[in-house]
């Protein structure tokens, strides 16, 4: 793969992120404050997603299955 070509696909996705979010009118200041607010509360959703996902879906799967008249293979 051409490193090159990689950069500039870098160069361009950031210049997008750039423009999207308004932050190329923004002061360099400002900008490191907008990408670590940004950058938390991104941390965040992905945190309680890792926590919180799998036990939803456990309980989603215990609630089918008694529906189903499956038997759960989870100890209580």
């Amino acid at each position: 793969m051409d490193f090159r070509r990689v950069k500039e696909y870098f160069s361009w996705i950031y210049y997008q992120y750039q423009i999207i979010s308004c932050c190329a009118v923004l002061e360099p200041w400002e900008q490191s404050m907008f990408n670590t607010i940004l950058l938390t509360i991104f941390a965040m959703v992905v945190y309680t997603a890792y926590v919180f996902i799998p036990i939803h879906i456990r309980l989603a799967w215990e609630f089918f299955s008694k529906i189903c008249g499956l038997h759960s293979t989870i100890s209580n």
